[in-house]
């Protein structure tokens, strides 16, 4: 199976490609660097599109980057990751949208994706659980995001939870971003986090081992997209599962 949404012809090797070639050859390297494994990759490789969430570590999801250029490598394909409108105005992050990499919420694009069976990660936590201090470790921090629930439903898409064990010790997080980031002008997050070599992001992240484990896909069956506490359910849920996966994984670290 290939990829078919980036044309990789010499005549069309633009910004776009190149930013998707260094984005994979990046987390290919950090894969050898944190003998990045998967458990549960039966769960993944099931045929047909899929909804793919995550646990965000910190501070970045790196178990759903590299899980990327696992896929890549094995499949010709990757998952597509979800990432916030705001931040496809940067340049690098504009070309891994337009390679398709990543795609920014429901649209066009998504339909597309979907249409062709492929699986797109969403990580409901994003930075809020990603930013966090080295006080708050492996705990889902989803509070009520449901617009993922309403994505699964909309396209009728299985939903398959994952986990990681070692994500939330690659940086050790000395503040809560998120808080820091509501006292300043703008509120973007401003986040602490060290590494073996100092400040994130000047530092690298400590070489400590990232397995990944897959859950059981959940299937959600008939659930009316109007009906708020339904897709709270769905959401406990996949919550709970995510817990578990954490729970499970980290006694085996």
């Amino acid at each position: 199976m290939t990829d078919a949404s980036v044309d990789t012809r010499p005549d069309r090797l633009t910004g776009p490609v190149a930013a998707r070639a260094a984005w994979l050859a990046y987390w290919k390297a950090m894969r050898v660097y944190h003998r990045f494994e998967v458990e549960g990759l039966a769960n993944l490789e099931r045929p047909g599109a899929a909804l793919v969430v995550g646990y965000h570590g910190r501070p970045v999801a790196h178990d759903l980057c590299m899980l990327q250029s696992f896929m890549y490598d094995r499949t010709g394909a990757m998952p597509h990751a979800v990432i916030h409108e705001a931040f496809a105005r940067y340049p690098v992050l504009r070309w891994l949208v337009e390679s398709g990499a990543f795609v920014t919420g429901d649209g066009e694009a998504m339909a597309a994706i979907l249409a062709r069976g492929e699986k797109v990660i969403v990580t409901p936590g994003g930075t809020r659980e990603g930013l966090r201090s080295f006080r708050d470790r492996y705990r889902v921090h989803w509070g009520g995001r449901l617009g993922y629930v309403r994505l699964a439903v909309k396209y009728g898409l299985p939903i398959i939870p994952t986990a990681a064990a070692g994500v939330d010790d690659t940086y050790l997080g000395l503040n809560d971003g998120h808080a820091w980031g509501r006292r300043l002008p703008g509120g973007f997050p401003l986040w602490l986090g060290v590494g073996p070599l100092g400040l994130w992001p000047i530092s690298p992240p400590f070489p400590v081992k990232i397995t990944l484990h897959v859950g059981e896909p959940i299937a959600l069956g008939e659930v009316d997209p109007d009906d708020r506490a339904a897709l709270t359910a769905v959401h406990t849920r996949v919550v709970g599962a995510v817990q578990a996966l954490l729970d499970g994984a980290r006694p085996r670290r």
